[in-house]
């Protein structure tokens, strides 16, 4: 069994990645912004893996902090094997469908698919393997962040409202298939 500090610890070496890789981007005057996705371009496909890590502002690193913390923390509860596979779905399958059907001519950064994808895992997972825990957890996501469901709609052009469509959307996905009835399935075969 994990200890409840090393959890943490992970939640927190990602969060300061992030701070450190914005504040060397702001050092060099945001060129680091160029890896970030590119719908369409098929030289930014590796930047799938890349653009959660760069944030435009210290507005936008704060805001997809607290949401990443809070989210990464209930998803880690039910270990960091867990979280570690979901969070690689979630940033691969939201990458890959940014990049195929995002806003050409913008470059979509930040972590906030990886944020929604991590909320929508929070409350499908309930519906995929129906534990006390999971059933609390989306209760409390569904309750408390409920509202979160309208950053999925176009709003402002200057947010990738496709980072969040796309992150929801995978994180159901992952939900799935880190279901206990689906890996059983998956090894029987």
């Amino acid at each position: 069994m994990e200890k409840f500090g090393y959890k943490i610890e992970v939640i927190f070496k990602l969060c300061f990645l992030m701070v450190f890789v914005y504040l060397v981007n702001l050092l060099i005057d945001y060129r680091l912004l160029f890896f970030g996705i590119r719908p369409g371009d098929p030289a930014s496909l590796p930047n799938i893996f890349l653009a959660p890590w760069l944030h435009g502002s210290w507005g936008h690193l704060i805001n997809n902090l607290v949401g990443f913390a809070v989210f990464s923390a209930l998803c880690i509860l039910r270990g960091t094997k867990f979280f570690a596979q979901s969070s690689l779905i979630i940033i691969t399958v939201t990458g890959l469908l940014v990049w195929a059907f995002g806003r050409s001519g913008a470059i979509h950064i930040g972590a906030s698919g990886w944020i929604f994808g991590l909320w929508s895992l929070s409350i499908a997972i309930a519906c995929f393997h129906r534990s006390v825990l999971n059933i609390l957890i989306a209760l409390f996501v569904a309750f408390v962040y409920g509202g979160m469901i309208w950053g999925v709609l176009p709003s402002n052009p200057h947010i990738s409202f496709e980072s969040h469509l796309f992150g929801a959307i995978s994180g159901v996905l992952a939900a799935y298939m880190l279901s206990p009835k689906q890996r059983a399935s998956g090894k029987r075969r």
